[in-house]
């Protein structure tokens, strides 16, 4: 057993005082993350969680093999199709190499739509190679492809990268007839970007808080790019985005409540931005352009949206022509608009699901048409084609049981062909995957008030049933983000192992429609934690598992929730993982110079001038409830260079946890020193980290060895 004992940073505290009430911080001090103390808590921190799990590193081992003997590890992705006129048809499609972290990306010509490259085939391609992941990502322990985008002329390719995890792009431009790179380079730059024709670029920057508030224009070969549009409401968010015809550039500015988009015609000279509708409070819209109108998914009197469609040329919601009312419940995600037919997203009973309506020869829409799937619990979303005249859309489907597929479906008759599935590789030991080895199903917890909250669980079908199962419930109930039925090669390795694994729906996530999410933010934040601890305290007294078996994990503001539920009842896990958990929210939203303060007003209340936003936080603040006596073991993991949640929260909390709690159970946290908010970012490192997690897990939640006379 490791005698390793863990850090004790210096308790200092800072007060800390707003609306009369005054917080005595100790570890306030950890704001500066650049500090060599800080710095130096952080390795300290990673050493005695290695120290603390090195018994694990057999279990680890096994796992990553599981991982890696179940992936195909030189693939090809789905090919999409691309027509480049004067150039072309062209498959585009990446290239994952065994031993290699990242992929390549590749095109081919294309012979026709219905013969795709086959990863199979011993017949080399006619390929051509447009970027190498693995070779820019070479020397640097991070590496994020941002932007990877090509004109309609197919000539140039722009593409930006991030080597810190900071979400900081540099945009660079390769112009794939010579192979060679332009001069242009753009540093410090948002994530996304899209072509205005064929030598001018749009792309976003931020302001100090890191949000993208201006919106650039460059063009190949100068210097001096053009400002089209500043963002001064601290609220919103640009985008930028292009029509499925290349003919408009489309702009959107997002708040969490509100929002508005503009467009401009692509080959206009100079760019000039004309608003659809005017921003009103409230009311949020999206924007599809079709050859011939507009299509608009919105809010406005519609709880859960609905659609209405307006000119091209339209300025305002009065132009609006309503399409469908929307129904309650159902949730419109929205539409992608081509010239036979409107894809429609919608989210039906917590399940993503896609429906058609038919265009006539006058582009007029049609009555909707589900496509139906068999299985209880699966997530079915559109795919967004490039051609506007197709006959075929392609949808991503998969279930908890289900490997991802990629279906092309026929507009004319209906049917539909598997295009590809996600190969699952035979295990040395659990043998060949077989879907109906599993089981998937949908269970309901009740909350305090009577609210049924719904639990999505799967298991081998070999697993017992009778309490003794291990358990990991996961859950986030935030920003209306749904958690739909999904596949995961990982999570085969706790499921072969006996346990259980659970969703839990929980308000303030979008599973049942706006309403839900209504009932889980700003003053009904609260019914998000205790959704969370009643479907534990539902799973064992259904007889899935027992207190002593089950974990909890949740992520970001996933960790917000199960932070907050082990305060409310610390005897209902045996083990909680959290990940870059938002758990001193107070503390961050108090501070409108902070990263994505102001935008989180919206979701959490604003605690700087409300008071009573501030005592509806400061009552479920994970680090300010923390309670002495009984606890769950915890394991943090976090990131040096996380833009969203600042890795001085988990620090914190982890101190403070150590020190009130008394608990003898283990609490660790794990920081990745260069990476961003969604942790390591090559795909062999994230394996070892879904190890490492599983296996502490696993080892936190097993039954006590037995001993001769038992």
């Amino acid at each position: 057993m490791s005698l390793a004992q863990p850090p004790v940073p210096p308790r200092r505290p800072q007060p800390r005082t707003h609306h009369g009430h005054t917080f005595l911080d100790p570890y306030a001090w950890m704001r500066d993350k650049t500090a060599p103390e800080f710095l130096d808590l952080l390795n300290a921190e990673n050493a005695y969680a290695e120290a603390l799990t090195a018994d694990q590193g057999g279990l680890r081992a096994e796992i990553f093999d599981d991982i890696s003997a179940r992936t195909r590890q030189t693939d090809l992705s789905v090919p999409e199709f691309v027509n480049h006129p004067g150039l072309g048809d062209y498959w585009y499609y990446a290239r994952t190499t065994e031993g290699h972290d990242y992929p390549s990306y590749h095109r081919c010509p294309a012979s026709s739509r219905d013969e795709l490259p086959d990863p199979d085939s011993a017949a080399p391609l006619q390929e051509e190679l447009l970027l190498d992941a693995q070779q820019l990502a070479a020397g640097t322990a991070f590496f994020a492809l941002g932007a990877f985008t090509v004109p309609l002329s197919g000539r140039c390719l722009a593409y930006s990268i991030d080597t810190a995890g900071d979400e900081r792009y540099q945009l660079r431009f390769l112009d794939l007839a010579t192979g060679e790179h332009l001069p242009d380079q753009i540093d410090g730059i948002s994530a996304g970007g899209v072509w205005v024709g064929e030598d001018r670029f749009c792309y976003l920057t931020v302001d100090d808080a890191w949000r993208p508030d201006r919106l650039w224009l460059h063009t190949l070969g100068q210097s001096d790019d053009q400002l089209l549009l500043t963002e001064s409401d601290e609220r919103f968010w640009l985008g930028v985005d292009g029509s499925r015809d290349s003919r408009w550039l489309v702009v959107t500015a997002s708040s969490k409540n509100t929002s508005q988009t503009w467009l401009a015609e692509v080959n206009a000279d100079p760019i000039g931005l004309r608003s659809v509708a005017e921003r009103r409070e409230g009311v949020e819209y999206d924007v599809e352009v079709a050859s011939d109108r507009l299509f608009i998914v919105h809010n406005d009197g519609a709880a859960d949206f609905a659609l209405a469609q307006a000119e091209l040329a339209a300025t305002s919601h009065e132009q609006w022509q309503q399409i469908w009312a929307g129904e309650p419940g159902v949730r419109l995600l929205g539409v992608s608009a081509y010239d036979r037919v409107l894809v429609i997203s919608e989210r039906r009973d917590g399940l993503n699901q896609v429906s058609l309506r038919l265009r006539d020869s006058a582009g007029e829409v049609g009555p909707a048409k589900p496509i139906e799937f068999a299985e209880p619990l699966f997530s079915a979303e559109a795919d967004d084609g490039d051609e506007a005249d197709t006959d075929r859309i392609r949808l991503h489907y998969q279930s908890m049981v289900t490997p991802g597929q990629v279906l092309e479906y026929r507009l004319d008759d209906g049917s539909r062909k598997v295009l590809r599935s996600r190969p699952v590789l035979d295990h040395p030991t659990f043998g060949p995957y077989r879907s109906q080895d599993y089981v998937q199903r949908r269970d309901w917890a009740l909350a305090a008030d009577g609210t049924r909250i719904p639990i999505s669980l799967v298991y081998r079908a070999d697993t017992a049933l009778d309490g003794t199962a291990g358990c990991l419930l996961y859950g986030y109930g935030a920003y209306e983000i749904s958690l739909t039925p999904s596949f995961s090669v990982a999570r085969l390795s706790l499921l072969d192992r006996g346990y259980i694994y659970a969703t839990a729906h929980v308000r303030g996530g979008g599973e049942l429609g706006r309403a839900w999410y209504e009932s889980g933010r700003l003053a009904e934040k609260a019914n998000s934690f205790t959704d969370f601890v009643a479907c534990a305290r539902h799973l064992v007294q259904a007889g899935y598992t027992r207190p002593e078996r089950l974990a909890a994990e949740g992520g970001s503001a996933g960790g917000l929730l199960v932070g907050a539920a082990i305060n409310l009842a610390p005897d209902a896990f045996a083990a909680v993982h959290a990940a870059v958990p938002f758990v001193d929210p107070l503390t961050t939203v108090l501070d409108p110079e902070l990263p994505l303060t102001v935008t989180e007003w919206e979701e959490w209340g604003d605690p700087l001038h409300d008071s009573q936003a501030y005592e509806r936080i400061r009552s479920y603040s994970p680090y300010e409830n923390i309670q002495p006596g009984q606890h769950p073991a915890i394991l943090v993991t976090t990131s040096l260079n996380d833009t969203r949640v600042e890795v001085t929260e988990p620090a914190k909390w982890v101190a403070e946890l150590r020190h009130t709690t008394g608990t003898s159970r283990p609490i660790l946290m794990k920081t990745e020193l260069v990476a961003g908010h969604g942790g390591a970012s090559g795909r062999y490192q994230t394996w070892r980290d879904a190890a490492f997690e599983l296996a502490w897990l696993i080892t936190q939640t097993s039954l006590p060895a037995k001993t001769p006379g038992d």
